[in-house]
């Protein structure tokens, strides 16, 4: 028995509880004392990639945390995120290859939503410069109506030019270091189906109980990327979900994307 892989924006429900991201962000700064004793790093450069319409000042409290993580932690440097452009995309490479250099150390890379594809896409044009991606509720499988906030973007910025046409295509093919989705199914903005990546190697999927908004400071989601930060740059493992963490932490059944279902 297979479920049909759905192309369609989130139920209307979860868009209207989507203002539950202020309860999130008080449990972040509630428990901040406890979030500093999460995993520590080994100090390779982060940099945080904010989500669609956002800008440095929603992911101000996961750098913090990062940093007192012992992480190098950088915002984009790109203001709030309106447009994508040829320029656009030159400076975040450019600023990648910067930090790259800067530390002498491989760079994670982490994106809220739209900021996610972004983390991927400049990852499989220089793999060689990235230690891992990991997306937060980012569409990166879904078409672009899986995301309610497609219609304002493409005010902005028009219709896909025919060379990014062709790049949407294979928005699902992960990039060529490890990657990890952290995705909600009560997730109000983008489909939680259009955030699971594929299943192969070194590419993870990781549920949580989250709205789109509050992701950036969800403790569940603070766990979690403190977690696959902390692993050794050469000896990547897939998420544990043992134990109790089995009740707060879930991946799809199964995905196959040739078929376009899940099982």
């Amino acid at each position: 028995m297979t479920q049909k892989y759905k192309h369609r924006a989130p139920s209307p429900l979860w868009t209207l509880l989507e203002g539950r991201w202020v309860f999130e962000a008080a449990s972040f700064y509630s428990i901040r004392p406890l979030l500093k004793r999460l995993p520590k790093g080994d100090g390779h450069p982060v940099i945080v990639f904010p989500g669609f319409l956002a800008s440095s000042f929603s992911t101000r409290p996961l750098r913090s945390l990062l940093r007192d993580l012992g992480y190098a932690s950088y915002d984009w440097g790109l203001g709030r995120n309106l447009k994508f452009n040829p320029e656009v995309e030159e400076k975040m490479l450019d600023l990648l290859k910067k930090t790259f250099l800067k530390h002498g150390r491989k760079v994670t890379l982490i994106g809220w939503s739209l900021g996610g594809v972004f983390a991927r896409e400049i990852a499989k044009t220089y793999p060689d410069y990235v230690r891992s991606v990991i997306t937060l509720g980012s569409p990166i499988t879904g078409p672009r109506h899986a995301a309610r906030a497609r219609p304002l973007f493409e005010l902005l910025n028009g219709g896909p030019s025919p060379e990014t046409a062709k790049r949407l295509e294979q928005l699902h093919v992960p990039p060529p270091v490890p990657s990890t989705s952290i995705y909600s199914k009560t997730d109000g903005i983008v489909h939680w189906h259009g955030s699971v990546q594929d299943d192969v190697h070194q590419a993870e999927n990781i549920q949580v109980h989250a709205s789109h908004l509050g992701m950036g400071t969800n403790p569940l989601v603070m766990y979690i990327l403190a977690d696959r930060l902390s692993q050794k740059e050469d000896g990547w493992a897939p998420f544990d979900k043992s134990g109790l963490k089995k009740f707060l932490f879930k991946s799809p059944k199964g995905f196959r994307r040739d078929l376009g279902d899940f099982y």
